[in-house]
């Protein structure tokens, strides 16, 4: 999605949870000759958002444009669940969501433009199966996109979501070593196969243009087709 973004002219910030992404932005810029800075912050601690949006601001100026991908997974059985996976996932994946949304919102509101992208999942729909916290943490993001689109859309702000389906990333690492839910997954989406995030380009660069202007608080799924089956 960033390479995409810049591809289409943005300048970027990268966010890395620990370990700064300056490898990555440094072939970004290169590649697309946009401007390009990376940034730290630990979502799972509650001052990071806050700080993160300050740093972004500070190496490449106001926030025109702020897509909230970070996100994590804990798997477990329901009835096993801790108390600390489950905080963790909340707090990273919906948590840090409002509070990234919050801070950079307050100067799309006073500018009375920007886009906010949220990524959402599908199970933003579904329960799925010994993801708990993951679930109801991608419920809530759909539902905050949609809160904040009541409120921000008359300001110029708007405020949607991505819904992606089984991508190829770190994140379903475990599914796909399991060679029976892999096939059993493959076999339920349409496509007949799972995606690759540059499946997502097109869906974060119409949400962030201008002919997005009149969208709000809509989530867009990304999925192969697996929830129209």
């Amino acid at each position: 999605m960033a390479r995409a973004l810049a591809e289409a002219g943005a300048s970027i910030v990268l966010h890395a949870s620990r370990e700064r992404a300056q490898e990555a932005a440094d072939l970004i810029g290169a590649e697309c000759q946009v401007r390009t800075a990376c940034v730290t912050a630990d979502l799972s601690n509650a001052t990071a958002a806050t700080q993160l949006v300050n740093d972004a601001e500070d190496a490449l100026g106001p926030i025109d444009i702020l897509v909230n991908n970070a996100g994590i997974i804990r798997r477990s059985p329901a009835a096993d669940y801790g108390d600390a996976e489950w905080d963790e996932v909340i707090e990273v994946n919906l948590s840090s969501v409002f509070r990234l949304c919050r801070a950079a919102g307050r100067g799309m509101l006073q500018r009375r433009t920007g886009k906010i992208i949220n990524i959402a999942s599908l199970l933003t729909f579904q329960g799925g199966v010994r993801v708990p916290a993951y679930a109801a943490a991608k419920g809530g993001v759909a539902q905050l996109t949609k809160a904040l689109a009541n409120e921000w859309a008359g300001s110029g702000v708007n405020v949607n979501a991505i819904a992606p389906g089984y991508m190829v990333t770190d994140n379903t690492e475990a599914l796909r070593q399991d060679p029976v839910r892999y096939a059993d997954i493959t076999a339920r989406i349409p496509a007949g196969r799972w995606g690759d995030p540059a499946d997502l380009a097109g869906a974060v660069v119409f949400l962030a243009s201008n002919a997005a202007d009149y969208v709000h608080g809509h989530v867009l799924v990304v999925d192969g087709g697996w929830m129209g089956r």
